[in-house]
């Protein structure tokens, strides 16, 4: 039996994946796709039985550990989200690499588990074999490449798609060989200087865009009768609220969205536009206005969202909060905005918020615990992104309690930042647009999975997000009354950057050209949100359309469980 080891664990491996292979046949139905697709099959399942045969240890032993992690970082995300990891998928995750640390310490059960079956595959590899095969000493070698490169070839003729179905060890090392080969041949071209024109000479107002993280439009007040409480329904005297409803986010991944609300990036042209033109930044100092970044997520200067350090040079202030617990960095950012404005200086303030995202076990004060039953407290008090979701099985049960501490997170960082920015910040003169990266999938629907955004095949509250413009009555800004009622639950977030530029005093005419329309024109959205930003080598992006006909909203249940408590 020790004889044939080896062989046995890499066939239990390749077994335990039956499933998935048999849903691609079932896909693919019977004609020359399933020729194609069962040849290529069996050439990389040959390609891993040779790799196990390599005559020396190290080399052997590197390309287990490579084709090891390559399969339980598959098996990590697919277990994660409950879908397949495209090409775009892993682009993202490349670019959110500075989370991986806190990524690997929420997930680590699902880690473990894909760690243990992989073990398989990593022992049916490195195992010295007992038997030699009778080919030359370099075939055994060179088979594991060839069959990473052969794959990489087919998902580069056909836009990073072919890899369903066949041996999972593979898919992520040829992504990585795709990605390296985009990094080194993509240019676009250099960041352009600011050319628009400008109309007005002087602004007097500050102008803040307020990014929230992981807030789903369809679960506050002021859209929904059974919405969470956020402080934005009744503006205190002196200041205007105008509502726009419902809005479409740019992407379901916050990366995605973050850096095109800071480009300006159209649907018809995102990339080039994030890649070569101007930033927000460029623009307000253009403009004259002094710039301001408060980043309430990260700490020690750290970057994200695709911020760069040429990007950060354009930044008059760089503000974080080290020193202040991740409960409360809103309250933080609050009181930084609230010194900002009334330090009589016309200012641009772009705030990234910590707001709703997972884990919502503790990012709010016991005294806001109004709805029940909430998930467990006191494990995550300092983490911002992730967390460990022992316990957390995705069940019924989990997703209420999970929808209720999301609540409970949602009066704290939202309510209750709104009711101290309207009692104690001087708006007179200031406009305040405010927005989410992205909505949430609660479950609501009961469908499977453990992810709430970012997912590979989103349903529409992923990308469903408040948009409400705040400004101080005294002001004569836009005509944000005509707007409103021309544009509530018909705008998304392209319309935001070129609202920005034009309360900058850009030209309409050159602003709507390069960007798109602004708020105070019919928006005539779409109402899409793109859940594969990352199209490459010549994939389209995919748009979700949004049917607010179909939205689900907190039920009648869970206010009259919260009002119980």
């Amino acid at each position: 039996m020790a004889r044939y080891l080896k062989e046995l664990l890499l066939f239990l491996y390749l077994l335990k994946g039956y499933a998935y292979y048999l849903d691609r046949l079932e896909a693919l139905g019977l004609g020359l796709a399933t020729l194609l697709f069962g040849a290529m099959f069996v050439v990389l399942v040959l390609a891993l039985w040779m790799c196990a045969y390599i005559r020396q240890t190290l080399v052997r032993h590197v390309f287990a550990l490579a084709l090891f992690v390559s399969a339980v970082f598959f098996e990590v995300y697919t277990q994660v989200t409950d879908s397949y990891l495209t090409y775009s998928q892993f682009v993202s995750l490349v670019y959110s690499g500075g989370f991986i640390q806190e990524a690997a310490y929420q997930y680590r059960e699902v880690i473990i588990n894909a760690v243990i079956g992989g073990l398989l595959l990593l022992f049916g590899i490195a195992l010295k074999p007992r038997r030699a095969l009778r080919v030359p000493g370099y075939l055994p070698v060179l088979a594991p490449v060839l069959g990473v490169v052969l794959l990489s070839g087919v998902l580069f003729v056909r836009a990073g798609e072919g890899a369903r179905g066949l041996p999972v060890m593979y898919t992520p090392l040829a992504y990585l060989n795709l990605f390296a080969y985009e990094s080194l041949h993509n240019t676009v071209g250099p960041r352009e200087p600011v050319t628009l024109t400008r109309r007005s000479s002087l602004i007097e107002q500050d102008i803040v865009l307020i990014i929230d993280e992981s807030i789903g439009g369809n679960y506050l007040d002021i859209n929904t009768p059974f919405g969470v409480h956020s402080g934005l329904k009744t503006p205190p005297e002196g200041v205007d609220i105008f509502n726009f409803g419902y809005a479409a986010s740019i992407a379901n991944c916050s990366a995605d969205t973050n850096v095109t609300l800071r480009y300006g990036g159209t649907r018809a042209d995102y990339i080039r536009i994030n890649s070569t033109r101007p930033s927000i930044w460029q623009y307000a100092k253009k403009a004259g206005l002094r710039t301001v970044y408060i980043d309430a997520q990260r700490t020690g200067g750290n970057l994200q969202n695709l911020m760069t350090k040429l990007e950060k040079q354009d930044i008059d202030e760089f503000v974080q909060f080290d020193q202040v617990s991740v409960r409360d960095r809103d309250m933080a950012a609050a009181a930084k905005l609230i010194e900002l404005l009334g330090d009589h200086q016309a200012e641009l303030v772009v705030i990234n918020k910590v707001g709703a995202h997972f884990p919502v076990h503790d990012k709010y004060p016991d005294d806001f615990m109004n709805y029940r039953p909430a998930l467990p407290r006191g494990q995550f008090q300092e983490v911002s992104d992730t967390g460990s979701r022992d316990g957390f099985n995705g069940q019924k049960d989990d997703w209420l309690a999970y929808r209720n501490a999301y609540q409970n997170t949602l009066l704290w960082n939202v309510g209750e930042f709104f009711k101290r920015i309207l009692q104690q910040a001087d708006l007179s003169h200031a406009v305040l647009i405010y927005t989410s990266d992205h909505g949430q999938d609660l479950h609501e629907r009961g469908n499977p999975g453990l992810n709430t955004h970012c997912g590979g095949e989103p349903v529409a509250e992923e990308g469903l997000v408040p948009l409400v413009v705040i400004q101080g009555s005294p002001l004569q800004t836009l005509d944000w009354r005509s707007a409103w009622a021309r544009n509530k639950d018909r705008s998304s977030h392209y319309n935001i950057f070129p609202t920005l530029l034009q309360l900058m005093g850009y030209d309409p005419v050159g602003v709507e050209s390069a960007y798109g329309k602004s708020l105070s024109q019919p928006t005539d959205d779409d109402f899409t949100f793109n859940y594969r930003f990352n199209a490459r080598l010549g994939a389209k992006p995919a748009w979700k359309h949004i049917d607010l006909d179909h939205i689900v909203t907190p039920s009648v249940g869970q206010v009259e469980m919260a009002v119980g408590h």
